[in-house]
């Protein structure tokens, strides 16, 4: 597999559909971004701690937009088991038959958000929709309210072009906890195989190469979290009287952290791989802009930067549980709990990631330290196989959509689900699509999405549903 732009194979003649698409999707634009605006409203974080019965009102949100475009035979929403009697977040799921021996396409997003942090840190509230410029800004704007938002501007396009009386088989799966681990996901696919078959599934929770290029992402890390108990001492005690002979926790902890990168950064856990693909030009400068990196600040790594962010592995502390400055006292802290988050390279086993991982720490615990591995969640790194016919189909899409030829392209993130569909779904072929750009900031303060790549999104679905209903 390479990563390298490759050739579509779209006729130089324009989809017979591709004028009268157009227009539907443009005319239809400002009511679908102010739906869009009404799903951001909604504070649907899946996390923990967070009000559930409003990850409840963002399903039911979804399901009504579905209902109100009136071709789908059932609309529920449905929630399946993560273990036991306690039962996934909803997901909204709707279904209409393909007849005539036409293929069913199956439209994957998710409702649910990433908590927004701190109000502080966003230049408008991080549920107030607001358009800025040429972007929408708000928690889910981009990730990934605007993937529900495509999937329906696009149905309704096409029904409105080709009318309802159309044989493609049609599915929708809105998801209410792909933030949160897709906890229930697995039993969720299985429990409604039959509902859920398809194809051809697009998963619409990525990004694009730029505003102008669009990208099919053929490539995806993996991921292994989990959280770490540091413990040096069986009670706080006076840091003056015990300092400098007996090792707090957090100073065992910074230096076992430290041990899990070299002295570039690149990540020096054993057993932890890598990949070898070709990667498109990314310069040092363009990672500077994307990423936001301050002055004086480097890269970290080594390779090229694109073989760091898809083919290699990284760690990220991502949370810290410990005293305050605000409540900091003059003790010796005897628990700190870490949050880590690592990312897995393409064709790694994620057990056997994890298993290296704690290893690595058990082996360097510095001092004795006492180590405490909890709330593990492990997802498969995915490599998406190009050869089927439906991505010639939609990478054709795309190109009419954009007026740009796709490039097929690797990321940095996750979405582990992916394996599940690849198991219970192996005939299906899979297309990893987004409306997402460098500049989205998915999961950070101002997230926002783009309104051109957000109408360029919506027509290549849209576009994409015509040349299946065209397919035997």
């Amino acid at each position: 597999m390479t990563h390298t732009p490759q050739p579509t194979s779209a006729s130089t003649t324009p989809d017979p559909l591709l004028v009268p698409l157009t227009e539907a999707v443009e005319a239809a634009l400002p009511a679908t971004v102010a739906e869009l605006g009404a799903l951001v409203r909604i504070p649907s974080v899946s996390w923990d701690g967070f009000d559930a019965d409003q990850v409840k009102r963002s399903a039911e949100a979804a399901k009504a937009l579905i209902e109100g475009i009136g071709i789908f035979e059932t609309v529920e929403l449905a929630r399946a088991p993560i273990e036991g009697d306690k039962l996934g977040h909803p997901a909204v799921l709707a279904t209409r038959k393909a007849k005539n021996g036409k293929p069913t396409i199956l439209l994957y997003a998710h409702h649910d958000v990433q908590p927004p942090g701190h109000d502080e840190d966003w230049d408008s509230p991080p549920f107030e929709p607001t358009v800025r410029g040429d972007r929408l800004y708000g928690r889910g704007a981009a990730d990934d309210k605007a993937g529900i938002m495509a999937h329906v501007a696009a149905i309704r396009a096409f029904v409105e072009t080709v009318g309802t009386d159309f044989d493609l088989g049609l599915v929708a799966f809105f998801e209410g906890e792909e933030e949160f681990g897709s906890r229930s996901f697995a039993n969720f696919i299985t429990e409604n195989r039959e509902k859920l078959a398809a194809d051809v599934i697009v998963v619409a929770d990525s990004d694009n190469w730029d505003i102008n290029t669009p990208s099919l992402t053929v490539g995806l890390r993996g991921n292994v979290t989990f959280k770490l108990k540091v413990s040096t001492l069986a009670h706080a005690s006076h840091s003056g009287m015990f300092g400098g002979a007996v090792p707090d926790a957090m100073l065992a902890a910074i230096k076992l952290l430290a041990t899990l990168h070299g002295e570039d950064g690149a990540v020096a856990v054993e057993g932890l791989t890598s990949r070898e693909s070709q990667t498109p030009e990314y310069s040092e400068e363009k990672l500077r802009h994307e990423a936001g990196l301050l002055d004086g600040v480097s890269s970290i790594g080594d390779g090229t930067v694109l073989s760091r962010l898809w083919d290699k592995p990284s760690v990220t502390v991502t949370g810290i549980d410990a005293p305050t400055v605000m409540n900091a006292s003059n003790t010796l802290t005897p628990s700190v709990t870490v949050k880590v988050s690592a990312r897995i390279a393409p064709g790694q086993d994620p057990e056997e990631a994890f298993v290296a991982l704690r290893d690595h720490l058990e082996a360097n615990a510095p001092f004795g330290a006492h180590l405490e591995i909890s709330d593990v969640d492990k997802g498969s790194p995915f490599l998406v196989d190009t050869s089927g016919w439906a991505v010639e189909v939609v990478k054709s899409a795309m190109h009419e959509a954009w007026g740009n030829e796709p490039l097929e392209t690797g990321i940095g993130g996750s979405i582990p689900f992916i394996s599940d569909l690849v198991e219970v779904f192996p005939e299906a072929q899979i297309l990893v699509t987004g409306v997402e750009d460098p500049e989205s900031r998915a999961h950070s303060p101002n997230e926002s999405l783009h309104l051109g790549v957000f109408k360029r999104a919506i027509l290549t679905e849209a576009l994409l549903l015509a040349k299946l209903e065209r397919r035997a």
